[in-house]
């Protein structure tokens, strides 16, 4: 085995600190040590090498938020495997599709998801060697000899894109072999921009299927801190995590902001949060008010970024910065942000258009040239499908997806704008916005919104809510109740599976 001098690998933890918590789940307290993390990682690896996967071959991860992701993500990261964690809120077949398209010759399950593993589609498992179940990984481990792992260097990961809009894509990163523990931006990041070190307790309430949570919590473990894993996420259970285990960071997306801040103010003061050093929050645009309202409860510890799973643009403000310049995500902290219009000409300081990162990281979409294609463009700069605008100190502000602008009557209308007012009436626990067919204006202005416990305010007085903080063009015009927004827990919204026309059947699939 050979280790990079900087260590920042769980091999290397297991050396200095093999006693130390690697892992613990934050409902039931169970632990891993870095010894017996490593251990586990050894055995499966060796047992993926008997299998016969090699450098560059593909694994696939469908377990819940328990201890045996991280068994499988090791594994793969000590033997040169593209490790894909799979959404286990998918449908059989979403899934199905995923395993296949990855190309994955491994696959590990759990319990939690055995009804979505026996219902996918067996031609979608016909390139699996090894199939085997987190319930009988024990049992496997126990039957591998000990021993060295052959030709270990390190893995990487090939996540899949939201699917926010239609199919996700795999987002295939170049893999060269590298000794384990190589230092890569994700760790230089969490230790030089956030203060993530060996005594960083970090918590992780969001699924680890998702970008952030797997990167972040296995980032932690190589720098030697705690990773502390909720199995899921709940308001009151969060803020008892962070009274329990001293947790040093934590990690949101606003839609957690939101539910926290919508505990009784007596509730949350219940529960002592003296031990959190920094709140950082990404994966979605947050509310003005929202953050605000967060930094007036736990202080001036809450830091932003923006980014993407296809790793290219990386933008960060700090709390104080984001007071000076509200609703920013930050200054580029990677290459030069450019705002284009759609013919690929730059826009003025301050105009809105599409934003474009200069970067050096190169990925491609997995068996998706045409997409691949349309992410960059003739001058090397990528996007993420992303509109907003530059102030003159170079601070970012996201307006919305491109792909959701509604165009009214010949002019552009941002949802996003529209769901941060309506978010902020005390009855509204999530909304979405979106453009609906309208004979005269070609789209008008719906939202879509689920209300907290209890409410039983009308669809007129949120128009008239709105209306008072917002110019009438950018209001809807309707309003329609659901029991619960179509959102991914890592906060993503599914806009695709809300309907626009009211006489039409969703589309057959569902986030959980």
């Amino acid at each position: 085995m050979t280790v990079h001098e900087a260590g920042e690998h769980v091999a290397a933890q297991a050396r200095l600190r093999p006693d130390k918590a690697a892992v613990v789940m934050a409902a039931s307290g169970r632990t891993t040590t870095y010894a017996e993390l490593d251990d586990r990682s050894v055995r499966l690896a060796r047992l993926l090498r008997a299998h016969g996967l090699r450098t560059g071959d593909h694994l696939a991860v469908l377990v819940g938020n328990e201890p045996a992701f991280f068994d499988v993500v090791w594994a793969a990261m000590r033997t040169g495997l593209f490790v894909t964690p799979i959404n286990w809120h998918l449908a059989p077949a979403e899934a199905g599709y995923i395993v296949r398209d990855c190309d994955a010759t491994a696959l590990v399950t759990s319990a939690m998801v055995a009804d979505v593993v026996e219902a996918i589609d067996l031609a979608d498992l016909a390139g699996i060697e090894l199939l085997l179940s987190a319930a009988d990984l024990d049992a496997a481990l126990a039957s591998v000899e000990p021993g060295e792992v052959d030709d270990e260097h390190e893995g990487g990961w090939m996540f899949y894109s939201s699917g926010t809009t239609g199919r996700p894509k795999g987002i295939l990163p170049p893999l060269s072999p590298a000794p384990l523990g190589t230092p890569s931006f994700l760790t230089m990041m969490l230790g030089a921009m956030f203060g993530f070190d060996a005594e960083t307790t970090y918590l992780c309430p969001a699924p680890l299927y998702h970008a952030a949570p797997a990167g972040w919590s296995t980032g932690v473990q190589r720098l030697g801190g705690t990773t502390v894993v909720m199995e899921a996420f709940d308001p009151i259970g969060l803020l008892e995590a962070i009274e329990r285990y001293r947790v040093t960071h934590v990690q949101l997306v606003p839609t957690h902001m939101v539910r926290l801040l919508k505990l009784p103010a007596e509730e949350r003061a219940r529960f002592d949060l003296s031990s959190l050093r920094m709140v950082v929050h990404a994966a979605a645009p947050c509310p003005v008010e929202v953050k605000r309202a967060f930094i007036d409860w736990v202080g001036p510890i809450v830091h932003e970024y923006y980014s993407g799973s296809e790793g290219i643009g990386f933008c960060k403000i700090g709390p104080e910065e984001w007071l000076a310049h509200p609703g920013s995500v930050g200054r580029s902290m990677s290459g030069a942000i450019h705002v284009l219009d759609p013919v690929g000409a730059e826009v003025p300081v301050g105009e809105e258009g599409e934003i474009w990162f200069e970067t050096s990281r190169r990925f491609e979409y997995h068996k998706d040239p045409d997409k691949t294609a349309g992410v960059w463009n003739d001058r090397g700069w990528s996007w993420l499908g992303d509109a907003g605008r530059v102030d003159e100190e170079g601070y970012l502000y996201l307006t919305d997806r491109a792909g959701h602008m509604i165009i009214s009557g010949g002019v552009n209308i941002y949802p996003r704008e529209t769901e941060d007012v309506l978010i902020g009436h005390p009855d509204v626990a999530d909304v979405a916005v979106l453009g609906v067919a309208d004979p005269e204006m070609g789209e008008r202005v719906c939202a879509f919104v689920q209300l907290v416990p209890g409410a039983a305010v009308g669809g007129d007085e949120l128009i008239e809510f709105c209306r008072d903080r917002l110019s009438h063009y950018k209001c809807p015009t309707e309003v329609r109740f659901l029991e619960e927004l179509p959102r991914f827990p890592t906060g993503k919204l599914l806009k695709r599976l809300l309907v626009t026309d009211p006489g039409a059947e969703p589309p057959a699939a569902s986030p959980s």
